[in-house]
């Protein structure tokens, strides 16, 4: 996978891809280098992807927690994406992967990205994609933070 996906990012002019086939390696060379994105499959040699995922959206070691991050998966059950979104990952692709998807999530996570939002429970970027036409109200949830000009809320973070 890292081989097709190293081809793909290659195919749009990103040269410099890291590869890691464990989740030490993955937070060793994270801790290390100021990555702009990271694709993460959700199987790895030694674990899950999402323990990566959750290690870089809220361990304080963590040099980057905004990083966008591209979980890719065998499995599309909702029940595995929404384990994913609740992780923090801002895009989820399923394999077999294309390079039309691989372009389009990038797109997503350069030029829309989500709001991050901070909770007890969760750091990572807003998980509303719908916008009900139907609602008028200033909050979507009562824990809803300050309002900005385009009418989204995002969490102030210190």
């Amino acid at each position: 996978m890292r081989v097709l996906l190293r081809a793909i990012l290659a195919g749009f002019g990103i040269r410099d891809v890291d590869g890691a086939d464990s989740i030490r390696t993955a937070t060793e060379q994270f801790s290390d280098i100021a990555y702009d994105l990271v694709l993460v499959d959700n199987h790895m040699a030694t674990g899950s992807g999402l323990d990566f995922v959750r290690w870089v959206r809220s361990e304080d070691l963590s040099p980057n927690p905004y990083v966008p991050i591209i979980m890719i998966s065998s499995y599309a059950e909702r029940y595995r994406v929404k384990e994913a979104v609740n992780a923090g990952v801002d895009e989820f692709l399923v394999k077999p992967v294309k390079p039309m998807d691989v372009a389009k999530r990038i797109d997503s996570v350069t030029y829309h990205r989500r709001p991050f939002i901070k909770t007890e429970d969760y750091f990572g970027p807003c998980r509303r994609r719908r916008v009900d036409p139907t609602y008028s109200g200033p909050m979507r949830r009562s824990s809803d933070g300050v309002e900005n000009e385009e009418d989204d809320f995002v969490f102030e973070l210190e």
